[in-house]
């Protein structure tokens, strides 16, 4: 963990949480294309939206009738496209498109349309982007998706198309980040049976899934072979279709939307789980009857909504049980209505501390958060530029490491193309952090054998070799499998 300040508005000294009053969050910068069509069904051109932090520079990404977009945001006030990665399916029938990252991969879904699983390795950013799986082999379509990363587990919400045909919701292992294993379909959560789960939040093999009508699960999915309902609740103030939600660092709290119009966010207690209490209900202050909340998601001691005609609603949750709202941005002047329009999600991970907010109308916004530290995820910082082998310096040749997966041990035949040089290696892991340092070896010019011992320790999955020398530094990936 470490520290990072986030920047924002100021504020002068903040008063008490019983006296804040909301203010209105710093404008910084947009992004949008007017030559993007709007869907047919809501004239939605944009949908789900994320963030990254890879290799220095901040980046948005958001969805579009067309594909995705990453958005290099690192100067707020001049955001501009780095990078932009086509949609199997493009078109005016697209409305969702969703995304989530694991490491240095990108995980892309969409919910209409001949569509694919999408797999975008971001290690060459800012230069580039690879699609290294691109297929509907697993599955075609989904609704929503969440990665929890500290099990290196994908979960997907309402999902079509693959062996399994459709399912309430699926968990596949990213053992492999490029190649996802299916584990398990799944629908019936301790006698509730559900058609579809809509969204769900994972953290430690703990998943909380938001199942539309069906209402609301908190599953232990440690072994997902085998999951354990820890409980479930249909029964609770404005009740409706149980869209989305996040938990608390620590796992004792869980912020709720229901995705109907009017109806109140919800601040539960769930540190027994089989017992969840709603502790309060909240909204963002709106005059309209019709304002509905989507998407939350909490960092640190703030819960930040995309309230879809409302915009941005930031609420102080240092108090979990007394939510006060302290910030929010307008992102459309459209008018409270019936139907679906506005703000549709919001990241508020990035280390300087600003907000991306997309609009289904009117792009990407990047505002100002509020002040204060927090603590923030390292491994929401991602060094990526040492699994991307195209770095790789002229004196070295061909490179082969087998075998792929390896066990015990990594042995590779490698030419080297000057004279001899002692040479240091080691091991990073996706997320760049070195986890092995082996022996320096000596290679001299020519074809050089060597075998590196690998440490009992390392989980299996995806790794990058990497070489270093006065010369300069190379990288391979490496598989790790079959780890006890």
């Amino acid at each position: 963990m470490k520290k990072i300040l986030l920047v924002g508005i100021v504020l002068g000294t903040w008063l008490s949480a019983a006296s804040q009053v909301a203010v209105q969050a710093e404008f910084l910068g947009r992004w949008d294309n007017d030559a993007l069509l709007g869907s047919a069904a809501y004239n939605n051109t944009y949908s789900g939206m994320w963030g990254l932090a890879v290799n220095g520079k901040e980046y948005g990404v958001i969805g579009s009738t067309a594909g995705t977009h990453i958005i290099d945001v690192s100067n707020p006030t001049q955001p501009v496209e780095a990078v932009f990665v086509p949609g199997a399916s493009q078109g005016t029938h697209i409305i969702h498109r969703e995304y989530k990252n694991y490491g240095c991969y990108l995980y892309a879904v969409c919910d209409e349309g001949p569509s694919t699983l999408q797999i975008i390795d971001i290690s060459y950013l800012p230069d580039s982007v690879h699609v290294v799986y691109d297929s509907p082999a697993l599955f075609s379509n989904s609704h929503t998706i969440y990665i929890d990363t500290a099990q290196a587990v994908l979960y997907c919400f309402s999902v079509s198309g693959g062996p399994q045909g459709y399912s309430a919701m699926r968990v596949y292992s990213l053992e492999n980040p490029e190649s996802p294993e299916f584990i398990g379909a799944y629908s019936n959560f301790g006698g509730l049976q559900v058609g579809h789960c809509h969204d769900g939040y994972a953290h430690n093999g703990i998943a909380y899934l938001n199942c539309a009508y069906s209402g609301f699960a908190i599953v232990d999915f440690t072994n997902p072979y085998q999951p354990v309902t820890l409980g479930t609740l249909t029964d609770y103030p404005f009740a409706g279709y149980n869209h989305s939600g996040w938990a608390t660092a620590d796992g004792q709290y869980y912020y709720m939307a229901d995705e109907n119009h009017g109806f109140k966010l919800k601040a539960m207690s769930v540190a027994d789980p089989s017992d969840i209490q709603v502790l309060a209900t909240f909204d963002a202050a709106s005059a309209s009857s019709s304002s509905i909340p989507h998407n939350p998601v909490v960092a640190c001691d703030y819960l930040y909504v995309a309230y879809y005609y409302d915009g941005l609603q930031v609420y102080d949750i240092s108090d979990p049980a007394d939510p006060r709202r302290v910030m929010y941005y307008p992102t459309s002047t459209l008018t409270n209505s019936g139907s679906y329009a506005g703000a549709w999600g919001v990241y508020p991970f990035l280390p300087s501390g600003n907000i991306l907010v997309g609009d289904m109308q009117n792009g990407l916004y990047i505002v100002a958060g509020p002040s204060g530290e927090c603590e923030a995820n390292d491994a929401t910082i991602l060094n990526c530029q040492v699994a991307a082998s195209t770095r790789d310096f002229a004196v070295v040749g061909e490179w082969q490491l087998y075998p792929q997966p390896a066990q015990d041990q990594i042995d590779m035949k490698i030419y080297w193309g000057e004279s001899q040089q002692m040479v240091k290696f080691c091991l990073v892991d996706i997320t760049g952090r070195v986890v092995a340092r082996f022996e320096d070896q000596v290679l001299a010019q020519g074809e050089n054998a060597i075998r590196l011992e690998l440490p009992k320790t390392l989980p299996a999955g995806m790794y990058a070799l990497q070489l270093q020398s006065e010369s300069g530094l190379a990288v391979r990936k490496a598989l790790l499998g079959g780890r006890e």
